[in-house]
């Protein structure tokens, strides 16, 4: 068995298979290679040191710390399900987090639920995190083996049975992956070389290499990892984490090199992958092609949309929605229109101006919308979700919007389980000071300690976790019909997944707190406020609470459709 790790500051490097260590010869930039006895676990050992995980280790048995062990990816036999992918838009996207989806917590748990988000009408699952990280429970954030799957969750061997499973019921997966930080327990990546810089600093440190000495291997570590995931486990595409927060100032972006990457594998897959990023820049270079000196990713997520709805449902003003709850149906329409709100506007939240304009021409679909998202709840102090009425009327808005839908579970039944901030940190001292830190954060909010769950206490993942039970009946039931006919809709009718802002139109009266969309022949009507409002003219499409003859009642909201008129006030 041949072996390699690289260690560019190392004096000496071993591999040890099964407790036997065997000196590897070192080559240049810094690898170490060489031939060992085959075996079950491995791992290296710099300068006589103790014997580390592998940096490319596909499997962690005994989590983050112990040895490596090997996989071979040939081995597993996959599925003639004739899945051949499926391109990003015009699909609706459902985030779901393993450890919580289900009771059992597993990749086989959430496998036996795939009927329901068939049924559902969804395109792709969006799993949250898969690497290793210590501890049983946590939202994955804290991954520190990039290339390896939480075993616990299945491991490798699980990952593919549910990928597998997805395709031959014609859903495609997408995997949330971190490039910008390592968790803070189990990292052992720079005792092997310099994946991370002091040259820039982070919320979580020092920043990820990405332009310093050494960055070459880092990104090509980096980007070996991503493809593995769409090679080896046959994932469809990647939400990439944060992306704000990956530092690099060299000529070519790290973003680009790995967008590039990616479609070379697509072409070679002879399917199409794609990349969606988390960005709190609204910048259109992200989605720019690369050709046009963007980064080159398939889509990005939108906040600015989800603040607009969430001031709209819930009347909140507090933080990063206080300009978006001054006049939440303003800021509804010029994201509707316009796919931001803060588009080099003032942000009274950054204390300075934000964004630039996005440009219409490319298309809503790709920005992400969404009425709910596991950051927009577990970031809540008590993790608390949307209502039942709430979520009527912001999924009737996300699933005729011209953005490309997303959905967090247990919202399609208006779930009454929070979804909270849960941590299993092995290690003490890390565990009381997060428990402290989440104290802390939101005392400068007025919560007291007790008030807020203790991520580390096993009742909190258990809160967390879905009760299968509810969509069964009653409101939770109603919801979930609702939510399957929106979705129907959508796929029935071009005019509902046209991602052309340009032709969308807005009418809304803030007063009333009504608002109208227009798409095409359809008019969305929504009617926020506590008093009845305007039913839109023509023929009765759906329809969620009270309606009359021209009227919609309170917290309503209804689809029309008739003939297609133009030049609607916005």
């Amino acid at each position: 068995m041949r072996y390699q790790v690289w260690a560019p500051a190392a004096g000496r490097a071993e591999v040890e298979v099964d407790g036997v260590r065997t000196p590897l010869a070192a080559e240049p930039g810094g690898w170490w290679r060489g031939e060992a006895r085959a075996g079950r676990d491995y791992g290296f050992a710099l300068d006589g040191g103790p014997t580390l995980p592998d940096p490319r280790s596909a499997r962690q048995p005994c989590g983050p710390d112990g040895p490596s062990r090997l996989v071979d990816h040939a081995a597993f036999r996959w599925s003639d399900s004739g899945w051949h992918g499926r391109a990003l838009p015009g699909a609706v996207l459902y985030e779901l987090h393993v450890g919580t989806f289900t009771p059992a917590g597993t990749f086989a748990g959430a496998e036996q639920r795939l009927d329901h988000l068939v049924e559902l009408g969804v395109d792709f699952v969006q799993l949250l995190p898969v690497c290793p990280f210590p501890g049983r429970h946590g939202w994955g954030y804290d991954g520190v083996a990039p290339w390896a799957v939480h075993e616990p969750y299945g491991g490798p061997e699980g990952l593919k049975r549910f990928v597998d499973a997805a395709h031959r019921k014609g859903l495609g997966v997408i995997l949330d992956v971190v490039h910008n930080h390592l968790g803070p327990s189990g990292n052992h990546l720079p005792a092997f070389g310099p994946y991370f810089t002091e040259r820039h600093q982070t919320p979580w440190g020092a920043a990820v290499n990405l332009d310093a000495p050494g960055s070459d291997e880092v990104r090509a570590y980096l980007i070996g990892s991503a493809l593995a995931w769409l090679r080896d486990y046959r994932i469809d595409g990647l939400r990439l984490d944060a992306v704000h927060a990956l530092v690099d100032d060299r000529a070519v972006h790290f973003l680009e090199e790995l967008a590039t990457a990616v479609q070379r594998l697509a072409v070679a897959e002879r399917r199409p992958l794609f990349l969606i990023g988390e960005s709190d820049l609204n910048n259109p270079r992200v989605t720019d092609p690369v050709g046009l000196g963007g980064y080159g990713l398939n889509a990005q997520w939108s906040d600015d949309f989800h603040h607009a709805l969430h001031a709209a449902a819930t009347g909140e003003t507090q933080g990063y929605y206080a300009d978006f709850g001054r006049a939440p149906l303003a800021a509804l329409a010029r994201t509707l229109t316009r796919g931001w709100f803060h588009d080099g506007t003032w942000s009274s939240f950054r204390g300075r101006h934000h964004g630039r304009p996005f440009p219409t021409a490319s298309g809503g679909h790709r920005l992400l919308g969404y009425a709910q998202t596991h950051d927009q709840i577990g970031n809540r102090a008590r993790g608390d979700r949307l209502t039942v009425d709430q979520l009527a009327l912001t999924a009737t808005l996300v699933f005729t919007s011209p953005f490309t839908p997303m959905l967090f579970m247990g919202e399609e039944w208006g779930a009454a389980t929070p979804w909270q901030y849960f941590t299993d940190h092995t290690d003490p001292q890390l565990a009381e000071a997060v428990r402290q830190g989440r104290r802390r954060e939101f005392a400068a909010y007025g919560w007291a300690a007790d008030q807020v769950p203790d991520p580390q206490e096993p009742a909190t993942v258990l809160r967390s976790t879905l009760d299968w039970t509810e969509p069964r009946a009653g409101r939770h039931a109603e919801l979930l019909a609702w939510y399957r006919q929106l979705i129907r809709l959508r796929r029935e009718h071009p005019e509902l997944v046209d991602p052309d802002l340009s032709a969308v139109e807005v009418e809304f009266d803030e007063a009333q707190g009504q608002l109208t969309v227009h798409r095409g022949a359809f008019r969305i009507a929504v009617n926020f406020g506590d008093k009845p409002g305007e039913l839109p003219a023509g023929e009765p499409v759906a329809h969620w609470g009270e309606r009359g003859a021209g009227r919609l009642g309170p917290r309503s909201c209804a689809i029309t459709r008739g003939a297609v008129t133009r030049g609607a006030g916005s």
